[in-house]
Formats: C-alpha cells, sequence, structure tokens
C-alpha cells in the first residue's frame, strides 16, 4: 500500500516533532518536516507531498500567502492549515486559498490523521465549517456574487422541498430534528437529502450546503418557513 506523503510546515520545530509523534503510530502516513525560513516551495517541488500541513500563525498573512502559491503550483498537493485558534476572517482568509482544510492546532491525532486521509482523497472538510459559521458563510457568497451573477435566470435543481430541507441543513439542523419541524417521518428526510446529494452531484452535506450558498440557490440568513401540504414532496 502506498502511503501518503505529508509535509509538516511550520516555524516552530518542537511543533513539527510534535505532530510528528502524533502521527507516527498510523502505518498509512509518512511524514517529512520543512521549516518554513527554508524555502518551503523548492522542498515541495523536491519532495511532491500529498498533503502539506502548514502550521503558521494566521494573524500574518505570510501563511496564508504560501498556502495559496502551493495550492495554485502544486494542485496535487492538498493544503491543510493549522491555526492556533481560527476565528472567522482568518477562515475566510484560509477558504479563498483554496485549501482543504482548516484545524486548530489542539487538534488531535486522531482529528488530523482523518482530515489528512479525507484531504488525499480529494474531499475539503473546510466546507464543513460553513455549517458552524454563518459569517463566514455569508462572505464567501458575497466573495462570488460577481460569478452567480452569470447564473441568473438558470432555476436552481431542487424542489421547494429540497430547498427547504437544505437550508435547515445549513442552520446546523439534524434529519431528525428538520424532520421534527416539518412533522414528516426522518426517512422521508433522508430520501430528500439522498436526491439533493445527487442532483448537485455533492459529496455529503456540508458540500451540497456550500454548492448552493456558492450558486445563490440558498442564503445563510435565511431561515426557512413550513410549507404548506400542496408543496411537492420529492
Amino acid at each position: 500500500m502506498d502511503k501518503i506523503k505529508v509535509m509538516i510546515i511550520d516555524e516552530q520545530a518542537l511543533f513539527r516533532a510534535g505532530v510528528r509523534q502524533s502521527l507516527s503510530q498510523q502505518p498509512d502516513l509518512e511524514i517529512l518536516e520543512c521549516d518554513p525560513t527554508q524555502n518551503a516551495l523548492e522542498l515541495i517541488d523536491a519532495n511532491l507531498p500529498d498533503v502539506a500541513l502548514l502550521g503558521s500563525d494566521l494573524s500574518s498573512l505570510s501563511g496564508i500567502d504560501l498556502g495559496r502559491k502551493i495550492a495554485q503550483r502544486y494542485p496535487n498537493t492538498k493544503v491543510v492549515v493549522l491555526s492556533p485558534d481560527p476565528n472567522d476572517e482568518e477562515l475566510f482568509e484560509v477558504i479563498k486559498t483554496a485549501a482543504a482544510a482548516c484545524l486548530s492546532k489542539k487538534a488531535t491525532a486522531e482529528e488530523l490523521a482523518s482530515t489528512i486521509r479525507r484531504a488525499h482523497k480529494g474531499e475539503y472538510p473546510i466546507n464543513e465549517s460553513l455549517m458552524t459559521r454563518p459569517r463566514v458563510a455569508k462572505q464567501v457568497l458575497n466573495q462570488f456574487r460577481g460569478f452567480t451573477k452569470t447564473m441568473e435566470g438558470i432555476a436552481a435543481p431542487l424542489t421547494r422541498r429540497e430547498t427547504q430541507i437544505l437550508t435547515y441543513i445549513a442552520e446546523g439542523h439534524s434529519n431528525k430534528e428538520i424532520a421534527h419541524i416539518l412533522e414528516i417521518s426522518e426517512q422521508t428526510i433522508k430520501n430528500h437529502v439522498s436526491a439533493i446529494l445527487r442532483k448537485l452531484n455533492a459529496n455529503d452535506r456540508a458540500h451540497a450546503v456550500a454548492l448552493a450558498l456558492h450558486s445563490g440557490w440558498i442564503t445563510p440568513e435565511a431561515r426557512p418557513r413550513r410549507v404548506s401540504e400542496d408543496f411537492d414532496e420529492i
């Protein structure tokens, strides 16, 4: 089995050593280290890691700039940003770099390893941040508003019921909670969610929300109202 090559890029040698140690028990990961005071891009070019763990103080844009350059120059290297405590502004800047994920440096070894594997498979766990950070979701929507204007007049591929359910999902509600709110069965909600994922070609619920926000089909501040009985159920 080929191992996932992971490069830890952080200015603190102690932090790099700690991350290496925490991931050392993962048999499918090969760990490399990089001091960003060296030429990180040259080291990436020489080693071509699958995932770059970019640990940096995000109060400075230097780390974000490096992440952006990695994403642009080495699209096969997925960037996972490790921040001391990412706030909304920092997370928004990270999203704009096309990073696959943004985790707190306090994340557990299991969380980090799982995120690395998901990023390597082509997933973008960073989309899930939009589920819990409505302010960031709104910023992302505004960022792409100019792009989405080109889609004006193009109807969402979702039914009114599906759009309503996706809006509840964006607010963080579970299938069970949505079923209770709409007074329909949880299985019906699951069926709708499956249809939503299929129609939007989304990997998961968070990806579907991100796509819908991007296209302007739902808005972060919108709260869905109860639909009448004549709304379509499919």
